[in-house]
């Protein structure tokens, strides 16, 4: 019996954090993905489960090739800058890395041939909510350049879905966390923003004390409250992605949380109770524009993917990137934890 070839996808942002857990889940799932990265944010290092193509998204040649040798079937786009405060500094920045290296992709699929992406967006979309738990139907009114630039990534697929017949699926993270339980890739950003990993580097005294920004909103402690989703659960909703556009289900957008929000204290006493030793932090003021709670809804996911998180109760998200933080000792220092 002749064996079935693994389908190629191309993963943009391949060498990054959720880049590197979806090449694992898709090889694991029988697919080949080739990493399309610049190595500007991510590492040659996570790159381990199919070949690296060393590019730049604007560089629309080597896009059009790299679809073309590898005979790419699908392709899955993380590649982006994704630092809030950033890109309220500098916002060109954010559209040329965001915006217009997404419309680069594009027309390379369609010169290629590809109809089918997986798009990697943000609950950043949706501002400041009027309801939680948040689903797909909230209005959006993005907060910052970052947000603004993923909204305008899924328009640009929604209106090349309509005009070019492209197939798409724009999935809507909440708060990414943790690491593979197996240890082979985890969270490393340089500058690392995120609460769960800089709380870690905080207890493990490679990080200043942590600052906790508001304690007096409207929530059961006083601190802020966010849907913490792990990186594998992520990544398995990715395949589960790239499964319902071959099954022909409709192009769409879709939240990736639990439902289950925690709130900084709480995300402090799980690395404290984790590592055995209080995460060292500081009170400071509310910043604008965070809000008070982010939750999702998550039930348009399950309906068309089958797919809900097994992986994200906090004790499981802190002691799996606790054990890679370990292993790794990241001393990286950042703008405060968003």
């Amino acid at each position: 019996m002749t064996q079935k070839k693994a389908a190629p996808v191309l993963v943009t942002g391949g060498a990054g954090y959720v880049g590197s857990h979806t090449c694992k889940a898709l090889a694991a799932a029988g697919y080949y993905p080739v990493s399309l990265d610049n190595l500007t944010l991510g590492h040659r290092w996570a790159v381990q489960w199919g070949p690296l193509v060393e590019a730049d998204l604007l560089d629309a040649d080597a896009v059009l090739r790299a679809l073309r040798e590898y005979r790419i079937e699908a392709v899955i786009h993380f590649a982006a800058s994704a630092y809030v405060g950033d890109s309220m500094r500098d916002p060109a920045a954010y559209y040329r890395n965001n915006v217009l290296t997404t419309l680069t992709l594009l027309d390379a699929m369609r010169s290629a041939g590809v109809d089918d992406i997986i798009f990697s967006s943000s609950c950043s979309v949706y501002g400041n909510p009027t309801h939680v738990p948040i689903d797909e139907t909230h209005p959006t009114g993005p907060l910052s350049p970052y947000g603004q630039s993923k909204l305008d990534g899924e328009n640009a697929l929604r209106w090349y879905g309509q005009a070019y017949g492209m197939r798409w699926m724009a999935l809507r993270y909440f708060n990414a966390a943790g690491a593979d339980a197996d240890g082979d890739t985890g969270e490393d950003h340089s500058p690392e923003t995120r609460l769960v990993p800089r709380a870690i580097m905080a207890a493990m005294g490679n990080e200043p004390a942590l600052q906790v920004f508001g304690a007096d909103y409207p929530t059961p402690d006083g601190t802020a409250i966010r849907d913490y989703i792990h990186v594998s659960d992520l990544a398995l909703a990715h395949v589960s992605g790239l499964k319902a556009l071959n099954r022909g289900i409709a192009s769409q957008v879709l939240n990736l949380g639990t439902g289950r929000g925690y709130s900084v204290r709480e995300v402090l006493t799980a690395v404290g109770a984790t590592l055995r030793r209080e995460v060292p932090h500081t009170i400071a003021p509310r910043r604008e524009g965070d809000p008070a709670e982010v939750v999702a809804d998550t039930a348009r996911a399950a309906a068309v993917l089958g797919w809900t998180a097994q992986e994200s109760a906090l004790e499981q998200i802190v002691a799996t990137a606790a054990r890679w933080h370990a292993k790794h000792n990241s001393s990286a220092h950042a703008e405060a934890p968003r």
